[in-house]
């Protein structure tokens, strides 16, 4: 904001520039931030953040996430990770099927979501569900685990 607009230009000669002269304007009267959650915050904070103090878990130290990296994709998508004339090649050449490597497109995990055009494939991943497994399985695919 520019100089001229401020509030002290109207307030020049006021002695206590609207902070009042017995209660008078000091620096952090109630402390600053957060302080006094425990103490004269404490209503505000029982009411408002329950639960914002103490513990709660077990700790897990030395947390490394790539142990629980999973990438997952849907049934419905496993098309879209090959070409549509692959897959129109092999909608004639019925004694064949199709590889979707899913792990060599960056997914771990094949989940059973959406419907397979009933036509075969073999879908290689680390991991299926029990749902994926049987939809590729009945439109006559087969899974593959790879390490």
């Amino acid at each position: 904001m520019v100089a001229r607009q401020k509030k002290t230009r109207k307030l020049r000669g006021h002695v206590s520039a609207g902070h009042g002269r017995v209660g008078k304007h000091r620096k952090h009267p109630g402390g600053r931030g957060n302080a006094g959650g425990l103490l004269h915050r404490r209503a505000n904070f029982d009411k408002y953040h329950p639960g914002y103090f103490g513990k709660c878990g077990m700790r897990y130290f030395h947390l490394t996430k790539n142990k629980y990296f999973c990438p997952t994709i849907n049934v419905d998508k496993l098309w879209t990770l090959v070409s549509e004339q692959t897959r129109t090649h092999y909608a004639k050449e019925t004694e064949k099927a199709p590889v979707i490597d899913v792990v060599r497109a960056g997914y771990y995990k094949v989940l059973g979501k959406g419907l397979l055009p009933k036509q075969a494939v073999i879908v290689k991943a680390k991991f299926f569900s029990r749902t994926a497994e049987k939809k590729i399985k009945d439109v006559g695919g087969s899974c593959v685990l790879v390490a």
